[in-house]
C-alpha cells in the first residue's frame, strides 16, 4: 500500500501511470480468481483502494484551478 506522502509527491503523469498499472493488476487478480490461481484475496481490495487514493489526489489537484476559473468569471 502506498503512503499518502508518496502519492502527493508524484507528478500527474506518474499518477496516471500508477492508475493504469494498478487497474491492470486488478484485472489480472480478477481473472486469476476466476481460475482459482490467486490466494491473496486482500490484494484486490488494497489495489482498488490505491486506485481510489490516486484518483482522489488527481481530482484534488484539478479542483482548485476549476474553482478559481469559476470565481473569475462570476
Amino acid at each position: 500500500m502506498k503512503k499518502n506522502k508518496e502519492i502527493t509527491t508524484k507528478t500527474p503523469e506518474e499518477l496516471n501511470k500508477t492508475i493504469v498499472d494498478a487497474r491492470e493488476r486488478v484485472r489480472a487478480i480478477r481473472f486469476g480468481a476466476a481460475g482459482s490461481r490467486t490466494r491473496n484475496t486482500r490484494e484486490s481490495r488494497t489495489t482498488r483502494r490505491e486506485i481510489a487514493r490516486t484518483l482522489t489526489e488527481l481530482r484534488a489537484r484539478t479542483l482548485p484551478s476549476a474553482i478559481a476559473k469559476t470565481v473569475k468569471t462570476a
